[in-house]
């Protein structure tokens, strides 16, 4: 496989998917308003396709085991592209959100396939260039989703960010002749697992945003049925054996506070801006976008810098100005909209390389046979956090009406600014033995 003309294109593709969640984040104002619907149902707007998007991440990452990449990547595009057709003419709640599930159902193939080409088919030493380029699909989406989706909604509506998603089409038949043709392998995908797994994700997300008794009952016998499952069967969807690979369990964490703290933010930048500042969404678009665009344009060097000097450093400093990033926001995003753009500059670039070093480590902790179902679930508890994270500060937000509008947000930033600050705790610490086990192997 030729990387340098594939991994292009597959970012390419990456970028019209998450595109797909930036254009909607500054059209929620819009949605709210028009389907006259709360910020916690609005919420789910965003949350559903996260969920959706970590769930069929991991089922097409697990997959990708034993059916060849080109034929998972054929149906998750085909997915996305026909239920994008179904919400350019959804105008009810109901309507918006199963287009959005759908097209979750399909989004996952681009993520949960990408990283597994670039840690099956890459060279180590080339490695943190190839996960660097497929974040910057991303990235980008960071960048010009803001824009695009501001015009769009302010000019034709939020129906029409459904169109864009339909070019993913277009890349379709181009990725197909490119990539490498593989073998199904004899083994078999564990279809109750897999059941389970959604399970757990979707009943623990809905007892949240519920805050339903009965959902949470739910969840936790669907936890403890899928967890003796585990121990009964083998060759299941998620492999118990990974959470035994040193460091995993660890990064595991640290990815799932990470993304917390990104959707988190990107939920809340749109609604300071509208609520507080009355911008339209086209004007959200243009203050968050300078920021996620210098992030494109640090890609092709944060690849370079995460080979040479190692992910670990990267970790540490993207963990450091993101802190430092929502404690400016809890003090300060009251006080001009110029904060949240001055912010952001710094917090996508950081976000961009926390997220490259992170994925690049956990892809060398795995073996390759392993890969498929461990960047799978690294997925899976990423977005899960994100989708937590954005039902939780919908839920927040509701909950604080009777106080200033901008006391309730600074309240939620320190919410994020707390979680950030768990996963430094939980990265010196995962520093700290990954030292010691290569001093330990050193004298031996």
């Amino acid at each position: 496989m030729n990387d340098k003309i594939v991994l292009p294109i597959w970012a390419a593709g990456l970028f019209i998917v998450v595109m797909n969640t930036t254009m909607f984040n500054v059209s929620i104002p819009s949605i709210i308003t028009d389907l006259q619907i709360t910020a916690d149902l609005g919420s789910w707007i965003i949350s559903s396709y996260s969920i959706g998007y970590a769930l069929s991440t991991v089922i097409y990452s697990r997959l990708s085991d034993i059916v060849p990449i080109r034929r998972l990547l054929a149906v998750g595009l085909i997915i996305l592209g026909l239920s994008s057709i179904i919400g350019i003419f959804a105008h009810e709640f109901r309507v918006l959100l199963a287009a959005r599930i759908l097209q979750s159902a399909g989004a996952g193939a681009m993520a949960g396939l990408g990283l597994v080409l670039a840690s099956r088919y890459v060279p180590a030493e080339r490695r943190g260039r190839a996960i660097a380029m497929i974040s910057a699909g991303s990235a980008m989406a960071f960048g010009l989703g803001p824009i695009v989706g501001g015009v769009i909604s302010e000019y034709f509506g939020w129906n029409g960010l459904f169109a864009v998603t339909c070019l993913v089409l277009l890349i379709l038949p181009v990725l197909l002749r490119l990539l490498p043709r593989e073998e199904p392998k004899p083994a078999r995908f564990d279809i109750i697992g897999a059941l389970f797994t959604v399970a757990n994700a979707a009943s623990l997300l809905v007892a949240v945003t519920q805050q339903s008794i009965l959902w949470f009952a739910f969840s936790l016998v669907s936890f403890l049925m899928h967890f003796w499952y585990l121990r009964k069967a083998s060759d299941t969807f998620i492999d118990p054996g990974l959470l035994k690979v040193k460091g995993y369990p660890t990064l595991l964490m640290i990815g799932f506070c990470v993304l917390i703290v990104n959707l988190g933010n990107l939920f809340l930048m749109p609604l300071v801006l509208a609520q507080l500042f009355g911008k339209s969404p086209m004007a959200i678009g243009l203050f968050i976008a300078p920021g996620a665009i210098l992030s494109v344009f640090l890609t092709r060097f944060v690849g370079r810098w995460i080979d040479r000097y190692g992910n670990l450093l990267f970790l540490l400093i993207g963990h450091g100005i993101l802190v430092v990033v929502l404690a400016v926001y809890s003090l300060e995003a009251a006080v001009s909209p110029l904060v949240i753009l001055c912010g952001y500059l710094l917090f996508s670039p950081a976000l961009s390389a926390t997220l490259s070093s992170l994925n690049n480590e956990t892809s060398h902790r795995l073996a390759k046979n392993k890969i498929g179902a461990g960047m799978g679930l690294m997925q899976l508890i990423q977005f899960f956090g994100g989708s937590i994270s954005v039902a939780v500060c919908g839920l927040l937000l509701e909950y604080e009406t009777s106080i200033p509008l901008a006391q309730a947000f600074r309240h939620v930033y320190d919410l994020l600014l707390v979680i950030c600050v768990c996963s430094i705790v939980l990265l010196l610490g995962y520093r700290r033995s990954t030292v010691a086990g290569s001093l330990s192997t050193d004298k031996t």
